[in-house]
């Protein structure tokens, strides 16, 4: 691409890291950008020795996959400098690896999701190696919330290079202004994608929470991607305990889950929020 904005990889040298980057060199060959691998130290004293590790990390992927990540070694604190990164390279997403539910409240020694609410960009957080090089099935929950619109730019941009078909699940709910709010959405989905020309889907749900019931389905439908858009001010109740975000990102089938932030400059809407 022209800009080439890179793919930032939060790197710790573990296995989990390594899978984040295959996903990241699989969709970097398609979408042609480049991949940034990120490790956080906690003091100066580790520079010189982190550096060597990562540039045996470069040579050894180039090796494997034909690509030759960049990496940035930075003293910090993952909650303020993977985000600081992420903004300073102008990333188009980061990708990171997690373990499921122990693993999303523990990365690098804290709370993952914590990082990803924070960030300007989408995460792509996975569980394991990729199964498949392509991401073909996408399943696209549509609740209440204003921030459902943002989702829709980045479902033309993964249509754009992989001709994605995205899965529009909503339910019906009794409350007739969540009704209201959510047919809304499905509405502007619609026309959106229509008007882009993306394949879709309309997917009526039977249970009574989108989330859980989104991610039966795509355990049903074998899908390939999550694409969410997360709650802004997440309480301490929720990081302890599971917000709905966090229960679909560290989901059993280990799906790989989107996560897409609301603009800040959207937040006086609201929403129903």
């Amino acid at each position: 691409m022209a800009d080439n904005r890179p793919i930032i990889i939060p790197w710790d040298f573990s296995d989990l890291a390594e899978f984040a980057l295959q996903h990241a060199e699989k969709i970097a060959k398609i979408v042609n950008c480049d991949i940034v691998l990120l490790h956080i130290i906690k003091k100066s004293s580790e520079i010189e020795k982190a550096t060597e590790n990562l540039e045996n990390v470069v040579i050894e992927q180039e090796k494997k996959y034909g690509i030759k990540p960049k990496f940035i070694v930075r003293e910090g604190s993952i909650f303020t400098d993977i985000n600081k990164i992420i903004d300073e390279e102008d990333a188009f997403f980061a990708i990171m690896g997690t373990h499921g539910i122990k693993g999303m409240q523990k990365f690098t020694g804290s709370w993952a999701l914590k990082v990803i609410i924070g960030s300007s960009a989408p995460f792509i957080v996975v569980q394991d190696s990729p199964q498949k090089d392509t991401l073909k099935k996408i399943v696209f929950p549509v609740d209440f919330k204003f921030s459902e619109k943002e989702k829709l730019v980045w479902a033309n941009f993964l249509y754009k290079y992989f001709k994605s078909k995205f899965y529009l699940c909503y339910i019906d709910s009794n409350d007739q202004i969540l009704k209201k709010k959510i047919m809304s959405n499905m509405i502007i989905a619609k026309k959106f994608l229509t008007e882009k020309g993306v394949d879709f889907d309309i997917v009526k749900l039977e249970g009574k929470n989108v989330s859980d019931d989104a991610l039966k389905y795509a355990e049903e439908i074998k899908a390939d991607l999550i694409m969410i858009s997360t709650t802004k001010n997440i309480s301490f109740q929720d990081y302890m305990l599971g917000a709905s975000e966090q229960k679909l990102i560290a989901n059993p089938n280990k799906i790989p889950v989107m996560t897409i932030n609301p603009r800040k400059d959207l937040t006086k809407f609201k929403g129903f929020n």
